[in-house]
């Protein structure tokens, strides 16, 4: 989306600094992936000036075709068994105390990707034992036995984004399910304490679908809640409905408190890995 087609306070800088370039330069080199990169994300700029970078793992072809992405979707390319340690080595590089991997959709794998979660959890972790690791999932086709096994890397928070209100779900995600989502998110509580999700709003929705969604996060145990307005990466994905003013994502924010969610991230610039780093200072063990 043009910037001059977006309201005043979804404008940001264009990325620049010596960070920025050593970062994406080191991304490069190594031939791996980011989200910020790939989904064209609009915090790019502030995340890598800061030293932060959240991780694409399996590829950057996704087997999945949602309305809202801009990752480019179709027959994933195999899988680089290297990827694990290669991100281990820049995680140690740039010194990361908090990382964030999360990953295309690969309904092809036998194992679903879950293998490669797994590795490189581990390969983190065997470099730098104090980083604190957040993994952000597809949702393996629902299959428990792929979530344990992901989750017996012991991340430090599990997340899967809901993305959008249930009644969006058949034009947005069209290969997802609500139900199976909001599963998946219960399932994971049972091995991993901070469980996390994150909404779009813009799309279409209402704010009663909003709350309702919301409501119904919190219902399977999750305790961290992100929501950013939907901005559209290409003209032949979905447009944008309504941008969301300040005030209406505080008033969302205050809802969600008052349904008990221990940390809520409300606001236009909002995505589900921003600012994720900085819930370290908080006492997340306690949600």
């Amino acid at each position: 989306m043009r910037s001059r087609n977006l309201p005043d306070w979804l404008k940001v800088r264009i990325p620049s600094g010596d960070n920025y370039r050593h970062i994406r330069s080191l991304l490069h080199t190594n031939k791996v992936k980011s989200v910020c990169e790939e989904a064209r994300c609009p915090n790019i700029a502030e995340c890598y000036g800061r030293g932060v970078a959240t991780f694409l793992i399996l590829g950057d072809v996704c087997s999945r075709r949602c309305r809202y992405c801009n990752i480019p979707t179709g027959t994933p390319r195999g899988l680089d068994i290297d990827e694990p340690q290669k991100i281990a080595e820049i995680v140690q590089a740039l010194h990361l105390n908090y990382v964030v991997i999360t990953s295309v959709t690969r309904d092809d794998l036998p194992d679903l990707g879950g293998g490669q979660f797994y590795r490189t959890v581990v390969e983190i972790r065997k470099r730098i034992p104090e980083c604190k690791i957040e993994i952000l999932t597809p949702d393996f086709q629902g299959e428990t036995s792929v979530l344990k096994s992901v989750l017996k890397s012991s991340p430090y928070i599990f997340n899967h984004n809901i993305e959008v209100v249930q009644k969006l779900f058949p034009q947005a995600r069209s290969n997802g399910s609500y139900e199976r989502s909001l599963r998946v998110l219960q399932q994971a509580k049972r091995w991993t304490p901070i469980i996390k999700s994150g909404l779009m709003v813009g799309l279409g929705e209402t704010e009663g679908q909003i709350l309702e969604t919301i409501h119904d996060l919190r219902s399977v145990g999750v305790s961290v809640l992100t929501i950013g307005q939907y901005l559209q990466p290409r003209r032949d994905l979905s447009e944008v409905k309504k941008f969301y003013t300040h005030e209406e994502f505080e008033r969302i924010k205050f809802e969600a408190l008052n349904m008990g969610f221990s940390h809520v991230f409300s606001g236009p610039l909002v995505r589900s890995s921003y600012h994720a780093g900085d819930m370290v200072r908080h006492n997340l063990n306690q949600v």
